[in-house]
């Protein structure tokens, strides 16, 4: 069973940046596919970033390409969210979630991921 645990959130201003991480308490994490979700007050769950078990393959929500960048570090078994150019429109609750998966797989479905963290909040004041 593998556990998720976000950290780095916090509180940035616009324009700032902030990094975010995902630790997986499981020993096969390099087979894991992983990704970001973030959900704000009121507002569904929405996809953010995602990211191939070997990290060769990422794809990204419209509204972050540019500015966020998902990587991962399979010998720490840790995943990355490097956010840039922050806007408070991001101010959201982070997750991070992950699917077994044998092929060099991404997803934006919320319903691909078998495992999910507690999440981390972020806010950016204006």
């Amino acid at each position: 069973q593998m556990q998720l645990v976000e950290s780095g959130g916090g509180l940035v201003q616009a324009g700032g940046s902030l990094r975010i991480s995902c630790a997986a308490s499981v020993r096969t994490f390099s087979r894991y596919a992983m990704g970001w979700f973030r959900q704000a007050p009121g507002k569904e769950r929405e996809f953010v970033a995602t990211i191939s078990w070997s990290g060769t393959a990422t794809y990204y929500a419209d509204f972050v390409k540019g500015r966020f960048t998902i990587s991962r570090d399979n010998a720490k078994n840790t995943m990355y969210l490097q956010m840039n150019s922050l806007k408070p429109e991001d101010t959201a609750v982070y997750y991070c979630a992950a699917y077994w998966d044998k092929f060099q797989s991404v997803s934006d479905s919320v319903g691909k991921y078998d495992y999910w963290g507690q999440g981390t909040q972020v806010t950016v004041s204006s």
